[in-house]
């Protein structure tokens, strides 16, 4: 049996980990991997007593494959009388998870980053044409001496809106908290 969970943070692993361990309880192995972070910079693969690298990191490598971050993919196994080896034991964890993943509903929610961008009006049109050509919505707009403007960036698109606007004079742009 596979699972595929979303999650935020390893207490919410933990957590899962320890539901599936108790419900599970007798179940020989429990080998998971999960990913975390908008650039998938936090991982971990658990071999739960399998030999080394067979039980995580296949599970790891179709978590990867799948392109997927905020995610723990667990697999459940009962020992069924026969002895699988070493590719038999790679093949079975790798089929679970990508059945996991293949049938899972996948969530996809962009981490983004918020810009405030400054600019005189007559720099309106410019900017407005950058933000139109990156396909990007405004969350606010005022006009007054000078224009405000704030968007939502996903973060794999900030640093090209960067590149662009900076190539106007006097156009002020600022970085605000990254957003959920």
């Amino acid at each position: 049996m596979a699972f595929a969970y979303p999650v935020k943070n390893e207490s919410e692993i933990k957590d899962v980990l320890k539901k599936l361990n108790k419900e599970y309880h007798d179940a020989r192995h429990i080998c998971y991997a999960w990913v975390l972070g908008p650039e998938k910079e936090r991982f971990r693969a658990n071999d739960d007593g399998e030999p080394s690298g067979t039980g995580g990191k296949p599970i790891l490598n179709q978590i990867q494959s799948f392109n997927l971050t905020n995610i723990l993919v667990a697999v459940v196994r009962y020992f069924g009388g026969t002895l699988l080896g070493t590719s038999g034991l790679l093949n079975a964890y790798r089929t679970a998870a990508a059945d996991a993943l293949a049938n899972a509903s996948i969530l996809d929610n962009s981490v983004n980053k918020q810009f405030r961008i400054r600019f005189p009006y007559e720099q309106m049109n410019s900017v407005l044409s950058v933000i139109k050509e990156m396909k990007l919505e405004p969350v606010f707009l005022q006009n007054d001496l000078s224009t405000v403007l704030e968007l939502q960036v996903p973060v794999k698109h900030a640093n090209a809106l960067l590149k662009k606007i900076s190539l106007y004079k006097q156009v002020e742009i600022e970085i605000l908290d990254n957003i959920d």
